[in-house]
Protein backbone atom coordinates (compact mmCIF):
# COMPACT_ATOMS: atom_id res chain seq x y z
CA UNK A 1 0.00 0.00 0.00
CA UNK A 2 1.70 3.45 -1.23
CA UNK A 3 0.17 6.98 -1.19
CA UNK A 4 0.63 9.81 -3.15
CA UNK A 5 0.60 13.10 -1.38
CA UNK A 6 1.36 16.81 -1.90
CA UNK A 7 3.39 18.86 0.82
CA UNK A 8 5.49 22.14 -0.11
CA UNK A 9 4.17 22.37 -3.52
CA UNK A 10 6.22 18.71 -4.24
CA UNK A 11 4.40 15.68 -4.57
CA UNK A 12 5.94 12.54 -2.70
CA UNK A 13 5.18 8.55 -2.82
CA UNK A 14 5.26 7.30 0.75
CA UNK A 15 4.32 3.68 1.81
CA UNK A 16 4.07 2.97 5.60
CA UNK A 17 7.41 2.78 7.84
CA UNK A 18 9.15 4.62 5.05
CA UNK A 19 11.89 7.65 5.53
CA UNK A 20 11.61 11.11 3.40
CA UNK A 21 12.59 14.11 3.40
CA UNK A 22 9.73 16.91 2.17
CA UNK A 23 10.41 20.99 2.42
CA UNK A 24 10.80 22.60 5.88
CA UNK A 25 7.83 22.05 8.14
CA UNK A 26 7.10 24.31 11.02
CA UNK A 27 7.38 21.35 13.74
CA UNK A 28 9.51 20.16 16.25
CA UNK A 29 10.99 16.58 16.17
CA UNK A 30 9.39 14.18 17.74
CA UNK A 31 6.00 15.96 16.50
CA UNK A 32 3.35 14.27 15.01
CA UNK A 33 1.63 15.60 11.44
CA UNK A 34 -0.95 15.05 9.29
CA UNK A 35 -0.94 15.70 5.50
CA UNK A 36 -4.67 15.34 4.31
CA UNK A 37 -3.83 16.43 0.99
CA UNK A 38 -3.69 12.86 -0.24
CA UNK A 39 -3.59 12.84 -4.44
CA UNK A 40 -4.19 9.31 -4.82
CA UNK A 41 -3.94 5.46 -2.39
CA UNK A 42 -2.97 2.59 -3.71
CA UNK A 43 -4.07 -0.70 -2.16
CA UNK A 44 -3.79 -4.33 -3.16
CA UNK A 45 -4.62 -3.88 -7.24
CA UNK A 46 -6.71 -1.18 -6.29
CA UNK A 47 -5.74 2.62 -7.39
CA UNK A 48 -7.88 5.84 -6.10
CA UNK A 49 -7.01 9.09 -7.35
CA UNK A 50 -8.91 12.17 -6.46
CA UNK A 51 -9.71 15.12 -8.19
CA UNK A 52 -7.28 16.84 -7.12
CA UNK A 53 -7.32 15.71 -3.48
CA UNK A 54 -9.12 12.18 -2.36
CA UNK A 55 -12.32 13.01 0.60
CA UNK A 56 -11.52 11.33 3.81
CA UNK A 57 -7.27 10.17 3.10
CA UNK A 58 -4.94 11.30 5.29
CA UNK A 59 -1.13 10.49 6.12
CA UNK A 60 0.28 10.32 9.45
CA UNK A 61 3.88 10.84 10.23
CA UNK A 62 6.43 11.83 13.12
CA UNK A 63 8.66 14.57 12.46
CA UNK A 64 12.33 12.74 12.70
CA UNK A 65 15.12 16.08 12.03
CA UNK A 66 14.60 19.45 10.97
CA UNK A 67 18.22 19.82 8.77
CA UNK A 68 19.61 21.44 5.31
CA UNK A 69 20.57 19.56 2.43
CA UNK A 70 23.75 19.65 0.64
CA UNK A 71 25.41 23.18 -0.28
CA UNK A 72 25.45 23.92 -3.98
CA UNK A 73 26.86 26.89 -5.72
CA UNK A 74 25.66 29.33 -7.62
CA UNK A 75 27.94 31.47 -9.88
CA UNK A 76 26.89 34.37 -11.77
CA UNK A 77 28.97 35.87 -14.62
CA UNK A 78 29.40 38.22 -17.43
CA UNK A 79 32.04 37.99 -19.87
CA UNK A 80 34.19 41.13 -20.94
CA UNK A 81 32.09 43.35 -17.79
CA UNK A 82 33.72 42.22 -14.57
CA UNK A 83 31.02 41.12 -13.11
CA UNK A 84 31.39 37.60 -10.96
CA UNK A 85 28.99 36.84 -8.20
CA UNK A 86 29.52 33.95 -5.79
CA UNK A 87 26.60 32.70 -3.62
CA UNK A 88 26.19 29.56 -1.73
CA UNK A 89 23.08 27.75 -0.94
CA UNK A 90 21.67 24.99 1.75
CA UNK A 91 17.74 23.88 1.30
CA UNK A 92 16.37 23.26 4.70
CA UNK A 93 14.30 19.85 4.76
CA UNK A 94 12.41 18.41 6.91
CA UNK A 95 12.93 14.45 7.47
CA UNK A 96 9.72 12.23 8.71
CA UNK A 97 8.44 8.90 9.43
CA UNK A 98 5.66 7.92 7.69
CA UNK A 99 3.00 5.89 10.14
CA UNK A 100 -0.21 5.08 8.75
CA UNK A 101 -2.09 5.81 5.61
CA UNK A 102 -5.65 5.81 6.50
CA UNK A 103 -8.23 5.89 3.39
CA UNK A 104 -12.23 5.03 4.45
CA UNK A 105 -13.12 2.00 1.58
CA UNK A 106 -15.96 2.51 -0.63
Amino acid sequence: MYAIIETGGKQYRVSEGSICRVEKLPAEAGAEITFDKVLAVKKGENMDVGKPYLQGAKVSAKVLSQGKGKKIIVFKYKPKKNYRKKQGHRQPFTQVLIQKIEFPAG
